[in-house]
């Protein structure tokens, strides 16, 4: 994984809810996401699902385009996570440390 900070979309299924975040920590963040540790949307939605991600050099950047996506109308939202991941794999397992 390349960069300091992470943008990243959570699903609860293919074409389901969807959740964007930014973290400096995306292991940490997706696994908190997937086990319901924190309240919230994608715990009460069901987003368990790490299905997109994108690396930013900073925080600040990352946050910004975080902002940018949540404008964006769905379908924008649904091309992003098909052009990385066309069958809306769970891409926990290849970001996760060992």
């Amino acid at each position: 994984m390349d960069g300091s900070a992470y943008v990243y979309i959570m699903a609860s299924r293919r074409n389901g809810t969807i959740y964007i975040g930014s973290t400096i920590n995306l292991p940490k963040r997706a696994w908190e996401h997937r086990n319901g540790v924190v309240e919230g949307f994608t715990k009460r939605y069901g987003c368990h699902l790490l299905v997109w991600y994108e690396a930013h050099d900073s925080w600040e950047c990352a946050r910004q385009r975080e902002l940018r996506m949540k404008e964006w109308r769905r379908n924008w939202k649904l091309q992003k996570i098909e052009k990385l991941n066309p069958r809306w794999d769970d891409l926990y397992d290849r970001i996760a440390l060992p």
